[in-house]
């Protein structure tokens, strides 16, 4: 009998043993960090098959374009992510002068084109975005309007108190849309249009995508958008209208890079890695992320995605990082004054 309880003790005492150093072998187990300005489902559908493939967990926080450079800068001495994901390739040269930032090159990013990404690997460009339209269609139809075509449109008085957009404090949508204006009309005409715009405003939106549902809802006519967050609206079976301006919009480049002083550097640059890939941009169309991939060997079957006939316009990336927020700051005390 005292044989049997000793070695039950043992055996206790043995399983106890592998079950703590079990536990304590799995928390050790680094896991990559990461911001995101994409949506949860768009963000989920990368994130997960990167740890599919790899093994890899990822935490990750969704926040608008400015809220996640105002992290990494409170961060700065304490980094709490390794990786930016998704967010505009104008912030990320913004953050460069102020050490948010490590350059590296990821393997077979040399596949993506040369205008999508940085040259000393402080950026990589993982999909492209356009400005454009969307406008509530019933709201045209009962006020026997079309889709507007110039940015002018949007001043007519039947949209008075009717456009929702997003704020520039915290949304590169609104610093894309800003930018749009500039490239189109020169930098002052864009700031008097705005202050003309602004009275047809009826709430500026936090994130870029706030004022899509209103408006697919009919709670407010139209705003400037994303083509990514108008396309979101289409799919679920809203009936809205999606146009272009004929003087011209810029695209974004959605892109990532590596955090200064990251705390799992190897894993982040084996995301980066990852991340360049053409099988990972082509998540984008079998998880219906409506992004144009910046790998051209990634081809798209998504009409809503051709660019041929739209006035996209040249938009040198480096002026709008290093203005980023003197235009901020201009739209604040000149527009919303």
């Amino acid at each position: 009998m005292t044989t049997f309880k000793f070695g039950s003790k043992v055996l206790f005492l043995t399983l106890l043993s592998s079950i703590l150093l079990g536990g304590i072998s799995f928390a050790a187990q680094p896991e990559l960090n990461a911001y995101t300005i994409w949506s949860e489902r768009y963000a989920n559908a990368v994130f997960s098959a990167f740890t599919e493939e790899t093994g890899i967990k990822v935490n990750w926080m969704r926040f608008s374009s400015g809220e996640v450079q105002a992290r990494l800068e409170a961060e700065k001495k304490n980094p709490q992510v390794d990786v930016v994901f998704g967010n505009m390739a104008e912030a990320f040269i913004n953050g460069i002068p102020k050490g948010l930032f490590e350059p590296y090159m990821p393997e077979g990013s040399n596949q993506i084109p040369e205008k999508f990404r940085d040259k000393n690997g402080y950026w990589t460009g993982v999909a492209i975005d356009p400005i454009c339209f969307m406008f509530n269609a019933k709201f045209l139809k009962d006020h026997g309007l079309e889709a507007p075509t110039s940015w002018k449109d949007l001043l007519n008085p039947a949209y008075k108190s009717q456009l929702q957009m997003a704020d520039a404090r915290t949304s590169g949508t609104a610093m894309y849309r800003i930018l749009s204006l500039v490239e189109a009309m020169g930098e002052d005409e864009a700031y008097s249009y705005q202050r003309d715009l602004n009275k047809n405003v009826q709430v500026y939106t936090k994130s870029g995508a706030g004022g899509a549902l209103p408006i697919a809802r009919g709670q407010a006519a139209g705003g400037i958008f994303f083509l990514v967050d108008a396309l979101e609206m289409q799919q679920k079976g809203y009936d809205i209208a999606i146009s272009y301006p004929v003087d011209g919009v810029v695209a974004g480049i959605e892109a990532m890079a590596l955090v200064s002083g990251a705390k799992h550097p190897d894993l982040a640059k084996k995301f980066l890695d990852w991340a360049s890939t053409e099988r990972m941009q082509r998540i984008y169309e079998g998880s219906q992320i409506n992004l144009i991939p910046s790998n051209p060997n990634v081809k798209i079957s998504n009409p809503g995605l051709d660019m041929s006939k739209v006035n996209v316009l040249p938009l040198d990336i480096k002026w709008a990082g290093e203005n980023r927020e003197r235009l901020v700051e201009r739209w604040i005390n000149e527009v919303l004054k």
